[in-house]
């Protein structure tokens, strides 16, 4: 099964935005196989705008230059993926990242870029052309690179087929799809159509769409036709944005199951927005990085790194490589709000084996603050408690509970 546990891995766009470059990513690469493989994390993706040869940071140029193949198909800019020469594409930079034991993806956007359509240039691989695909009157409202396609055409189903069989013969093993995830109902029928060119070329590929948010309603029908999707805009390091996913995550954690996970997007943790300062770092104190850690664990969302990676210090590496928590993504199962307050939150999620309880405590007050659950609320007959981002092991008598800094988390599991 694809994606049977929910993805875990680093992707550019927090810390570099466009202007990803192979060198970049090579290095992330090299770090998360020296320091974080062995803790689960596996995929590298490059985000947007990796057809741009001009790209300096997180915004978009209306109308940019894109590099394209001769049938519409956007490929890697070779001033900033030099090993892509020759018509290469991502090949190289694949098979380097797979030889250090790990995964490549990338980032599409929906559609196909609007040059390719008025230049009508064929699709690969039939008798149509890009011009019979695309829709003008489809187009992104913050990237105008692409023409959405004309879902009720063969043609459209065409050209999807021919972009996944070529990221297939680049070894591609993850694809964000963007512009999509929250544009029901309109994009309905695209999204069938990408995940079946998805399937059906040759390789296992996990399929993401984003942006958030994704509908509740079209619950069943993303697990139907993707493995993640983001169930919010883009996730920054505010903690506005942190507090209100407690309520995103309560909505759409029943939803979460082998193949398919709500994404609560990117944690932006260690050095980012590099591309606009050198010394940007994220906003989020040492207390809200654990909580983000610990719900996106406890509702099992996909865990993406936005920092770059060479540039952790000692606390971010801590913080990425702690086995027990990590664990809570595959070990877990059925996790879930207890409550959730304006000061607080506890949040279940019982073992697999059954061997254990998982019991989250978080404090979402400005204030110093006892959380406390009690025995009668977990339901579980345990007798010690092991705190995992300390390690401190403890008899349980009585109420679980935890003194916590203002936005810090406790995250026990109970035998």
């Amino acid at each position: 099964m694809i994606a049977l546990y929910p993805p875990m891995g680093w992707n550019s766009w927090d810390c570099y935005g466009a202007a990803v470059t192979e060198d970049t990513v090579r290095k992330n690469a090299e770090y998360m196989a020296a320091h974080l493989k062995q803790y689960g994390w596996e995929y590298i993706v490059v985000d947007i705008q990796w057809s741009r040869a001009d790209a300096a940071n997180h915004s978009y140029e209306p109308f940019a230059d894109l590099a394209m193949d001769g049938f519409g198909r956007l490929v890697p800019a070779v001033n900033r993926f030099p090993s892509a020469a020759d018509g290469a594409g991502f090949r190289p930079l694949a098979d380097y990242v797979h030889s250090l034991g790990l995964k490549f993806g990338i980032h599409i956007m929906r559609g196909m870029p609007r040059m390719a359509a008025h230049k009508r240039l064929p699709v690969a691989d039939s008798g149509f052309f890009c011009n019979e695909a695309a829709d003008p009157h489809s187009v992104c409202a913050w990237n105008p690179d692409m023409y959405g396609l004309r879902s009720d055409m063969p043609a459209a189903r065409a050209y999807y087929n021919s972009i996944f069989r070529l990221y297939a013969s680049w070894g591609v093993d993850y694809v964000k799809c963007d512009d999509i995830a929250r544009e029901y109902p309109h994009c309905r029928r695209e999204i069938e159509i990408i995940s079946d060119a998805c399937r059906g070329c040759g390789r296992e590929i996990v399929l993401s769409l984003s942006p958030g948010p994704a509908p509740l309603e079209q619950a069943e029908h993303l697990k139907t036709y993707a493995n993640l999707w983001r169930i919010t805009d883009d996730f920054w390091d505010e903690w506005r944005l942190l507090k209100g996913m407690f309520e995103r995550a309560e909505k759409w954690c029943i939803h979460a199951g082998p193949g398919h996970w709500p994404d609560a997007d990117m944690l932006p943790v260690g050095a980012l927005r590099v591309c606009d300062s050198p010394d940007g770092w994220t906003r989020f104190t040492e207390a809200e990085q654990r909580t983000m850690m610990t719900l996106w664990c406890m509702c099992r969302s996909p865990l993406m790194i936005g920092g770059d990676l060479p540039k952790n210090d000692s606390f971010t590496l801590a913080l990425l490589t702690n086995g027990p928590v990590l664990d809570i993504e595959k070990e877990s199962f059925c996790g879930h709000p207890l409550w959730t307050s304006e000061d607080e939150s506890v949040w279940i999620a019982p073992r697999r084996d059954g061997r254990g309880l998982y019991a989250a405590l978080f404090n979402l007050s400005e204030e110093c603050r006892e959380v406390r659950v009690s025995p009668e609320r977990l339901d579980h007959p345990a007798v010690s408690a092991e705190e995992l981002w300390t390690g401190k092991q403890s008899v349980l008598s009585g109420d679980l509970r935890a003194e916590l800094a203002p936005h810090d988390a406790a995250v026990f599991l109970l035998r």
